[in-house]
């Protein structure tokens, strides 16, 4: 298995797709709307630059697409579902490690205060 670090920095379209699969299968258009709602909107990815990130994401072995589906009243067979694997949680928590060493480092020298 290849180490979590040699794929940092994680692109941030990448990061935030990992965190909206990281609860629950998503499939693209839920995971377009949840980095929205938990960004306040701040971030909306595009269709290209999701199937894009997904497309090198599946390659690197960080998410899966899987087989199980929603209850066929709640889905559309057109539709995609993706699952974050074991490895895509390691490279997760090792991007989250070093932006939490980033803003340490911004804070330490006045860029950052302990305010959002």
């Amino acid at each position: 298995m290849k180490d979590p670090v040699s794929l940092l920095p994680l692109p941030p379209a990448a990061f935030h797709i990992l965190m909206a699969v990281a609860a629950e299968d998503r499939h693209g258009y839920a995971i377009i709307q949840d980095v929205a709602e938990r960004t306040g909107g701040g971030i909306k990815l595009s269709a290209g630059t999701l199937y894009r990130s997904i497309q090198r994401m599946l390659e690197q072995g960080l998410i899966v697409e899987t087989r199980e589906r929603p209850e066929p009243k709640e889905d559309d067979k057109r539709r995609r579902y993706y699952r974050i694997t074991p490895f895509g949680k390691m490279v997760a928590r090792a991007e989250a490690r070093r932006l939490k060493d980033l803003v340490r480092l911004a804070r330490e020298r006045g860029f950052a205060t302990g305010r959002a």
